[in-house]
């Protein structure tokens, strides 16, 4: 069996913990491993690494590779794949699929989403198994039975009797309380996401579907050029809603999509109170005075006195307070956020780059303070500002540093000024993270105000 992980997601709905530089798949959120990280431990189950394919962008390939090194791993060049831009399931599938095809031929593909959680454990290795055998005849989906009504899953009408599942009878959108109670009584499933593909199978009943799809790819001379001609298409509208052969294998195990933070509240433990609490931080705390069934996610101390229900998200940068029931439409505040180009939809104060990450400090007119954490060996890419000097004083480590022609070492306590218009480049040659405290001045102080001549990571 092949894998496939779509690790492409923004995270739209939870916002402001996920970002679009930093999504939800990537994020620690209940220890020390990503979802990213945990799918594709799941994925290892049955695929050996060379037969794991991620299809991301190139915002997040660095965040993938950082992740997979952390895991000890180190997928083929090739299985990475890079869309040009993001158009929904169906052309991130169809491009993996054929690459896979290419690679090892006519195979069974499992096609995992990486922001999820689930508990893999011996029934969740039984259904993979009963879709590997169904694959062969029809295109798997795997059903959830729902452990409550649910407003935002679609679902799952099963019909004829299979050998490990059933034939989709019928897929329905996700309903309004009183229909997800109806669907719940009839055995309906939640609809996962997740597939099982032969590839031969997939490729037939897209063209046969989704033809402008598998046009787009077969007639086109390059990727690029066939993601500027495909549809923005989900797999389940395009193919799975009007195959002939669509099957549900049961999957009875916890699956949770942590699609709101109504979701995320009922993933994490509660107090007496039933408030789920995450801080973060040196001196995150949260006291709660007669208050109960809240989310609390914080880095700061946090009290809440007489609430209930709520979601209260606090970042460095952002604060969020909704109801809870009300989580799906922070998308709402996101889609704002966007129309007012606020960067705060794209990034923390912490970003993370491949050579390590920075932290904003303090900001205002005409000034910015950051803290850079350069990993041991990597080097920050060859550049110049136009609009912004630089000060770089040494916290922890050594730093190589080059200005202009001159290269110094520079250790704690000492500094360096780079002008603005000059050539420069910073290195961490020693064995610990160097910890730099940056201070720029200028007129125009964005991200985008920086030329490469050279970068290790092949940036432009």
């Amino acid at each position: 069996m092949k894998t496939l992980i779509l690790a492409g997601g923004k995270g739209t709905r939870l916002w402001p913990l996920s970002r679009e530089l930093m999504p939800k798949q990537f994020i620690r959120m209940f220890d020390e491993y990503s979802l990213f990280q945990k799918t594709v431990q799941r994925a290892l189950t049955f695929s050996k690494p060379d037969e794991i394919f991620v299809v991301t962008n190139d915002m997040y390939r660095f965040r993938v590779l950082d992740d997979l090194r952390e895991l000890g791993l180190e997928l083929p060049e090739n299985n990475i794949l890079l869309e040009p831009k993001g158009k929904n399931t169906l052309p991130a599938i169809f491009w993996g699929i054929q690459r896979i095809e290419e690679a090892f031929g006519d195979s069974v593909v499992a096609v995992l989403p990486s922001d999820h959680l689930i508990d893999a454990n011996e029934n969740y290795v039984k259904a993979f198994r009963n879709a590997e055998k169904l694959a062969r005849d029809y295109l798997v989906t795997f059903g959830v039975k729902p452990t409550k009504p649910h407003t935002g899953y679609g679902y799952i009408k099963p019909g004829e009797k299979l050998e490990g599942g059933y034939l989709v009878a019928e897929f329905k959108e996700k309903p309004d309380l009183e229909t997800a109670k109806r669907y719940v009584e009839n055995d309906y499933y939640w609809n996962s996401g997740m597939f099982m593909f032969d590839t031969g199978i997939f490729t037939d009943e897209v063209r046969k579907h989704a033809l402008n799809v598998y046009e787009a790819f077969e007639k086109a001379e390059s990727v690029e050029k066939a993601y500027e001609l495909v549809p923005e298409l989900s797999v389940d509208y395009g193919v799975m809603e009007k195959t002939d052969r669509a099957a549900v294998v049961p999957l009875n195990v916890y699956w949770n999509d942590l699609g709101s933070f109504d979701a995320i509240y009922e993933v994490m433990e509660k107090d007496e109170s039933g408030n789920a609490v995450k801080v973060g931080g040196r001196k995150g705390y949260h006291i709660g005075i007669n208050s109960r069934n809240n989310l609390v996610m914080t880095s700061r101390l946090t009290a809440t006195v007489g609430v209930e229900d709520l979601i209260i998200i606090d970042t460095d940068d952002a604060l969020l307070i909704a109801h809870r029931g009300e989580g799906q439409r922070v998308k709402e505040v996101y889609k704002r956020l966007k129309e007012l180009n606020d960067e705060r939809v794209m990034v923390h104060r912490t970003a993370y780059r491949p050579w390590g990450s920075y932290t904003v400090l303090e900001e205002g007119d005409r000034y910015k303070i950051k803290r850079l954490s350069v990993l041991p060996g990597k080097k920050l890419s060859l550049q110049m500002h136009y609009h912004r000097s630089e000060h770089w004083v040494v916290v922890r480590g050594t730093a190589k540093v080059r200005v202009g022609e001159k290269e110094i070492l520079l250790r704690p306590g000492e500094s360096t000024f780079i002008p603005a218009g000059v050539i420069h480049r910073l290195e961490n040659p020693g064995k610990v993270v160097l910890e730099v405290i940056e201070t720029q001045i200028g007129e125009y102080l964005d991200e985008d105000d920086i030329v490469r001549f050279e970068d290790d990571f092949g940036r432009e």
